[in-house]
Formats: C-alpha cells, sequence, structure tokens
C-alpha cells in the first residue's frame, strides 16, 4: 500500500489466473507501476484447461534491440525527481489502475438471490467460500450461490464505486481477508462511511484474527455471520444444523489422523548429499559437546526439524556466517556457520567470508556444495560449471575462498561420513587461529536423477547394462534399536514387524525409494552401529559374465544354507 504497487489475487481456477497473468501485465504498462500477483498453496494445485492466445512480440527485446539510450532525468530516485515522482503516484497513477480494474471488469460480482447481506473475499479464497455455501445448503456444487459475491481478483488498489455498489442495499457484508492486519476490512470500512453508507462491515471476529482460512474455519465463520446477521429468505436453523453436524467431522478426523499416520516434518530428500553432513555433526557434537550452530536459509534449513534439530539461529539468506559475527564472543567454543552454494554467491562471500577474513574471525564455516541453487528449483550457480546457455564458467567456490585469504580450507565429499567427521573434528580443536572453511561436495539428488534417469531409460531402451545400486536390512542382524534411522532421517529408512516371533522391536527397513546414496550404511559403520546394512547391486541387461557369478553366487549360498540346517552345524 505504502509502495503503490498493485496486487492481484484472482479466483483459484486456470482460466481466471491466466487472465490475470495476461490483465498484469496490462495494468502494468497503463499505469506505469509493478504488479505482482500472488498465488496461494491451494491455488497452486488446481488443474483443469484454458483457451491460449498467440504470443505478442514485445516492443524491445534481443531481436528488437534499443538504438540509443534515453536519458531522462525525472526517473531517477534522487531529490528532487522523487517528490514528483510521489505526487504522479496518487495523482495519475492510483486513478488510472482504479479506471482500468473498473473497465475491465478485473474483479467479479455474483449476484445471489437474497439482497440483505453479502460476501466481500478475495479472490484466492473463493473456492474456499463457495465449497463452505455449498455445504451450508447457501450454493450448488458449481458454486451459484444464495448470498451475492463480491470477488476481488485485484485485492489493491480496491476499486470505491464498486464496493459502494455493491454494499449499497446490504444491511451487512462479510469481509473474507486471510491474514492480519485487516487491511481490506479497515479499507471497505472508511470508504462506506465517506459515501455515507451504514452497512455493517464483519470480518475479524466470525473469522479468525490470524492463520489459515481453512474449510473447517470458512464452514463455521460464515454459519456465524449468517446466524448473526438473520438474513431474509435463508432458513438459519438449517444453517447452523448443517454446520452442526460437519464441524465436529473434522475433529474426528484429525483425530483419526493422528492415530493411524505417524508424524513426519519435513525434510531432506531421498539420498540428499546435505544428509550425511547433519549426521556427521550430530556424531563430533556427541564426543566433543553442543555447540552454536548458525543456520541459513536453503534446504540445509530443513537440519533444524527431527532428526537433527540443529540450527540455533537463522537470520537470512547466505548470513549464516555474518550472524556468527556477533554472537560467535559469546560462547567458549568456536561457533558452526553453515552456507549453502546459492547463498556463497547471493552475498555469503562479501558479508561473510570476506568480513570474518577482515575481523579475524575464529569460527567454522561450512559451505554445502550441491551444484546449483537447489532450494529454488535446481538453477546454475557460478559454481555449477555452466551457466544456463551450456557455456563453461570455470569458477569455483574454493577459488573464492582462497582469492579472500582463507588458508584453512578442506573440500570433503558429503558421502563420505568417515572423513565429514573427522574434517569437522579438526576443523573444531585445532589450534589454528582464523576461519576454517570446509567445502561439503555432493550433488543434488534431485537433479542427479532428472540428470541420469533419461539415461537410464535410453540405456535400458537400447538394450545396454544398466547397474543400480540398492540398500537393504538384514532383518535377522538388526536389533530394533533404530539409531541408524535416529541419525539419518532418510524417507526411504522406515520401520517394519520384526519377523522373529521372538523378538517385539520392530526392525529398520530401506523401501523401495531408495536411491543408493549410501549414506545409512555410511552413518551405521561411523557411528559404529549394527552391521546389519547390506547394499546390493540390481543388474539390467546382464552380460553372460553377469548370469555365470549369479549362478555361482546362488550355487554357493545353496550349499551354505544346507549345511546350516544339519544338526549340531551353527549358521
Amino acid at each position: 500500500m505504502k509502495s503503490q504497487m498493485w496486487l492481484l489475487d484472482p479466483r483459484p481456477n486456470l482460466p481466471s489466473i491466466v487472465n490475470a497473468v495476461e490483465k498484469g501485465f496490462e495494468l502494468s504498462e497503463a499505469t506505469n507501476t509493478p504488479v505482482m500477483l500472488v498465488l496461494r498453496i491451494r491455488a497452486c494445485h488446481v488443474y483443469g484447461r484454458f483457451q491460449t492466445k498467440d504470443n505478442r512480440a514485445p516492443e524491445y527485446s534481443t531481436r528488437h534491440k534499443i538504438e540509443t539510450p534515453v536519458f531522462n532525468y525525472s526517473r531517477f530516485v534522487l531529490p528532487p525527481s522523487t517528490y514528483a515522482q510521489e505526487q504522479d503516484k496518487t495523482g495519475r497513477r492510483w486513478p488510472a489502475a482504479v479506471n482500468f480494474i473498473r473497465e475491465r471488469g478485473l474483479n467479479d460480482v455474483l449476484p445471489g438471490e437474497t439482497n440483505d447481506i453479502g460476501i466481500i473475499l478475495q479472490g484466492g479464497m473463493y473456492n474456499a467460500v463457495a465449497r463452505a455455501l455449498s455445504r451450508l445448503g447457501l450454493a450448488d456444487v458449481f458454486g451459484k450461490a444464495t448470498v451475492p459475491l463480491y470477488v476481488l481478483n485485484v485485492t489493491y488498489p480496491l476499486v470505491p464505486d464498486e464496493i459502494t455498489a455493491f454494499c449499497a442495499d446490504k444491511r451487512a457484508v462479510l469481509v473474507v481477508e486471510e491474514g492480519q492486519p485487516e487491511f481490506i476490512e479497515q479499507a471497505i470500512n472508511t470508504i462506506l462511511r465517506k459515501a455515507d453508507i451504514q452497512t455493517t462491515v464483519v470480518g475479524k471476529g466470525p473469522l479468525p484474527l490470524a492463520g489459515e482460512y481453512t474449510g473447517e474455519v470458512m464452514l463455521d465463520g460464515i454459519a456465524k455471520f449468517i446466524e448473526g446477521t438473520v438474513p431474509s429468505g435463508i432458513d438459519i436453523g438449517a444453517v447452523i444444523a448443517a454446520r452442526d453436524a460437519i464441524v465436529p467431522d473434522y475433529g474426528k478426523i484429525s483425530a483419526a489422523l493422528d492415530e493411524t499416520v505417524p508424524p513426519r516434518p519435513p525434510g531432506f530428500c531421498v539420498g540428499c548429499p546435505e544428509r550425511p553432513i547433519f549426521s556427521a555433526m550430530k556424531l563430533v557434537q556427541k564426543e566433543l559437546g553442543s555447540v552454536h550452530i548458525s543456520a541459513d536459509i536453503g534446504c540445509h534449513t530443513f537440519a533444524s526439524l527431527p532428526p537433527f534439530n540443529m540450527g540455533n539461529t537463522c537470520l537470512g539468506y547466505g548470513l549464516g556466517l555474518a550472524s556468527s559475527a556477533a554472537v560467535g564472543p559469546a560462547f567458549s567454543k568456536r561457533v558452526v556457520s553453515v552456507m549453502g552454494d546459492g547463498g556463497f554467491w547471493h552475498n555469503g562471500l562479501t558479508t561473510g567470508v570476506a568480513e570474518a577474513m577482515f575481523n579475524k574471525d575464529d569460527s567454522v564455516l561450512i559451505v554445502v556444495d550441491n551444484g546449483y541453487s537447489a532450494a529454488t528449483g535446481g538453477q546454475y550457480i557460478p559454481s555449477s560449471g555452466k551457466n544456463a546457455q551450456e557455456r563453461p564458467t570455470n569458477m569455483s567456490i574454493q577459488q573464492a575462498l582462497k582469492g579472500v585469504g582463507v588458508k584453512w580450507l578442506r573440500t570433503v565429499h558429503t558421502y563420505n561420513m568417515g572423513e565429514m567427521v573427522a574434517t569437522l573434528r579438526e576443523a573444531l580443536t585445532t589450534p589454528k587461529g582464523g576461519l576454517k572453511a570446509i567445502v561439503a561436495e555432493g550433488e543434488c539428488q534431485l537433479n542427479r536423477q532428472r540428470r541420469i534417469k533419461p539415461q537410464i531409460r535410453r540405456q535400458l531402451k537400447e538394450g545396454k547394462r544398466v547397474v543400480r545400486a540398492r540398500f537393504g536390512v538384514d532383518a535377522d542382524v538388526c536389533t530394533g534399536d533404530h539409531s541408524c534411522i535416529r541419525l539419518s532421517g532418510c524417507p526411504s529408512l522406515t520401520v517394519r514387524p520384526n519377523p522373529d516371533p521372538l523378538r517385539t522391536d520392530p526392525v529398520a527397513y530401506v523401501d523401495y525409494n531408495c536411491v543408493g546414496c549410501g549414506v545409512c550404511g555410511e552413518v551405521a559403520h561411523a557411528a559404529i552401529l549394527c552391521p546389519s546394512f547390506y547394499r546390493a547391486d540390481i543388474v539390467s541387461n546382464p552380460s553372460w559374465w553377469d548370469r555365470w557369478l549369479a549362478r555361482i553366487r546362488g550355487a554357493v549360498i545353496d550349499i551354505l544354507q544346507t549345511l546350516s540346517k544339519r544338526p549340531g552345524v551353527v549358521a
């Protein structure tokens, strides 16, 4: 609102979203103002169809280049031009935006059968409102409602005359506005009072002040609004009865889910190369005691959740080491900072590493080098080895660290758990002062799977030999201690009933999501746990040597199994 940037919040269906994108660009051009579009989580999960249009070539592009630059001081962010820009926002851009929204009909007015109440809602909340009305008997399954709806596909700026026209003949309106403060509710009150329209505006009250407006919340809030306003033509008793019959079901369903679905917090992907870093840190802290860990933004932020529970502070993207500079002097031990390779190039190198060297900080930095800006979709970064045009970059994190003067520098492959433990131990105990940097290398497993799966499919189709590693747990050896799970947390590592009737503890089990990274086995080895993990190589399109070797192995196993069954022989 203060920045005077327009905000679109379209109804959660594909035609509305696509139309909002197109009209958003037009609105931006018509008002010389940035336009933002918000898509809620539920909107991002809808599917359907929409009518496409031909692309329109931009006036300027890499194919239609600007011949000569234009100097216009009025667009510089310097006084006195900034004063004129502020006047332009309210004197021209804002009225132009309101006119554009009104003339293009970007907001939707959906009439109903009753006229003494209505609902004004953010566009993104439409599906939830329509569903709640349907379950209360106030709308059909297609969303045609008894109660009139004014849908704000543009939540800023508001169009005053549309609001006054919608509210003029109504005793009360419910404003469905998720989040707090209730900016839209306040603005509607101001618009109506200035127009001397005395419609009662209801919002936060029947609906909660904050939190997500789920189906249960919306159903209960709308029912309370109907009950409190007693609109004509609506059977209040039927609405309340419908609410009372449905809302308790949510509690029963939630309780049933709590009993049957085990809680599992979000975490690293299967085979994630960042998991062994924090497994190693748990082992080192068990040996040396707890240390303060400055976390960072990225996939590694998941380490703050079980089973790792690491990350005492988290300041911002690439700011793990910068925050350590502030808290480090308060601790008797060295603090550890974690930074992703994306955060490193974003601002960690300048605000963190350069400043740590400048101030002679004595701390430990772990740079998680998974090859991409993984948390935001796997985009290339300077150390990926190539850019978006597939051209080599010849840049590395190690070179950058050496360039600002880092002397204590180690590079460790993340899946090598033993080496990671030893390197962390050395970094925390060495008498050498200054910054100790550990570059933990391991390719993002999601990007790796995207890269190798087409290759494997092509090789299988061509009849070529393909070997895939799978790990498993020998149920006869597993003791049911489950330290492997507590130290790894891999989603493919779970439990199942013990096949031995004399043992009741469930055994560890590796399901079919396993990608063969080997972290579970590495954890078991580094932590000196039970030797129940085994590795199996799955061979597709085997050669004659593979087949012959499999027959020999099978024969040896049969002989050993036969001998183990003889009396007096201990297997």
